[in-house]
């Protein structure tokens, strides 16, 4: 069947020749159309995880957030979103390498395949024989009629010797075999030309079209293949993006709004009872009042406490006795399980090193025990220090847990003790309401920004640990006794040196 259809196509070479030359142009502008759309998948998957870094926690009060419900399930969004970008960057490369490097080498083949079929194609016969042929024998039959004429004119003429006779008979003769000779030559020329034609049209023409054919249609099923696989690439992830956009749903469930006020309550409740009702002193009844102690000293009624009323805020203490009673409790307890854990780090690392100078002094010749003794000295003294911190913050646990307030008495034993005892102060006689307040306090503004020239390290009580280069903002500044109290970017706050820093150009001073 197909070699009866060649045979209505002999004469339509030029046809075939551009068709298959436009399927491969189609084939060449599909695998760039495949290419253009993995980087637009490519592009996409960047932005998406470009999106979800910028709006991931970061530092350590996203971290307290992520305690509340509405805030986790956010962060949940993030990642679910960002493994869905994971798989937006899986379709891209799939379509790479599952469509175009296939389909890529196909069309070099197809090409090179089609550039061999035509130059076999090219003019299969020549005729230039067999018109030469054709051209000698009609020119010889024609010189051996008119030698055949001559003879006979010479027979019949009456002065004609005998000679000359037979001379013009054996030239007719000669002319006539040679006529003869071209025939032959021409019939077989012919019937070869004949043999060779009907052998190219009827033979090597259905041949190389059927080439064609066959070459064009496997273009066309590698395109529909790759068509497919368009597809198919991207339904082989819909599962797990179904997945993502479940979780994103889910988080979205998680969201338990009573359940964070719950928490925020717990986490910020202070334990104090509102103040009790004021006693109406009736001096009409004979109750004398101290003349001149009521004109020196008014009696003092205490004003509403408004939950967002604007107020400085107080150098926090050591022991959290600026807080709240409940919430120095959780602080208190928060720092004794703190303590413990880099104890027992401590402690592990003291143990590891101890059987490691045991070895050395069974094993001489793996080291030297006494390199040992200066970190095992130090380890020592880290335990020791632990232990005395964890002593003093379970006393002031147990102070709170009992409900005594007392205050902490500032350390002196550093250089900058004596100049942080001027910005701690403790009111034994102070309304204990005043530390209340301190929970509904707006947040100080910045007075301007400084950059740390060198790194400090603030171990005393109400100071804060800097980096060199670090940039600040000053919350207040120095009054004369070298100290500035700054905030740092993670939220930290506290006093350090005024020589250990410089002043922006534009900050207030």
């Amino acid at each position: 069947a197909l070699q009866h259809t060649a045979l209505w196509m002999f004469d339509q070479y030029d046809v075939i020749d551009k068709h298959t030359q436009s399927g491969l142009d189609l084939l060449d502008r599909y695998i760039k159309f495949v290419k253009e759309r993995s980087e637009i998948e490519q592009n996409y998957a960047k932005q998406l995880r470009n999106l979800t870094k910028k709006y991931a926690k970061r530092g350590n009060r996203e971290d307290q957030d992520c305690k509340f419900s509405n805030h986790a399930s956010f962060q949940e969004i993030l990642n679910e979103l960002n493994d869905y970008a994971g798989q937006r960057e899986l379709i891209a490369e799939n379509l790479i390498t599952g469509i175009c490097v296939d389909l890529l080498k196909k069309l070099q083949d197809f090409k090179q395949e089609r550039k061999t079929v035509r130059e076999g194609g090219s003019d299969l016969i020549c005729v230039c024989l067999c018109l030469q042929t054709k051209k000698r024998y009609a020119k010889e039959w024609a010189e051996a009629e008119k030698a055949s004429q001559q003879a006979e004119k010479a027979e019949c003429e009456v002065y004609a010797t005998k000679v000359d006779v037979e001379k013009a008979k054996q030239h007719a003769h000669a002319r006539t075999h040679t006529a003869e000779e071209c025939r032959n030559d021409y019939a077989a020329e012919l019937q070869k030309y004949n043999k060779e034609q009907n052998n190219h049209y009827y033979t090597d023409i259905p041949q190389l079209l059927n080439k064609l054919q066959g070459m064009d249609e496997r273009r066309i099923r590698s395109l529909a293949d790759g068509y497919c696989k368009f597809s198919d690439i991207e339904k082989k992830v819909l599962p797990i993006i179904s997945k993502c956009l479940e979780g994103i749903s889910a988080a979205g469930t998680k969201v338990n709004e009573k359940q964070d006020s719950i928490l925020v309550i717990e986490q910020h409740k202070s334990g104090f009872e509102p103040p009790a009702d004021v006693d109406f002193e009736d001096y009409s009844q004979g109750i004398k009042s101290a003349t001149s102690e009521s004109s020196l000293n008014p009696p003092k009624v205490r004003g509403l406490i408004w939950p967002f009323s604007k107020k400085h805020k107080q150098t926090p203490a050591e022991d959290y006795s600026h807080l709240p009673p409940e919430q120095r409790k959780k602080r208190l307890q928060t720092k004794i399980d703190d303590i413990h854990k880099d104890l027992q780090k401590a402690q592990d690392q003291s143990e590891a090193l101890e059987k490691m100078k045991g070895v050395y002094e069974q094993n001489p010749q793996m080291g030297d025990p006494s390199s040992l003794e200066p970190r095992i000295l130090e380890m020592t003294k880290d335990m020791g220090r632990l232990r005395g911190e964890l002593a003093k913050y379970e006393t002031w646990l147990s102070e709170a847990l009992g409900g005594e307030e007392s205050p902490f008495p500032v350390n002196n034993n550093t250089e900058y003790g004596t100049s942080m005892s001027s910005r701690v102060t403790h009111d034994p006689d102070a309304n204990i309401y005043a530390e209340f307040d301190e929970e509904f306090d707006e947040i100080e503004s910045p007075i301007g920004q400084c950059t740390a020239l060198y790194s400090f390290e603030g171990n005393s009580e109400g100071t804060v640990s800097i980096k060199e280069g670090e940039l600040l903002s000053i919350m207040e500044e120095d009054k004369g006794d070298g100290w500035m109290r700054v905030l740092r970017a993670s939220g930290d706050e506290g006093y350090i040196p005024s020589s250990y820093l410089v002043m922006e150009v534009n900050s207030q001073r």
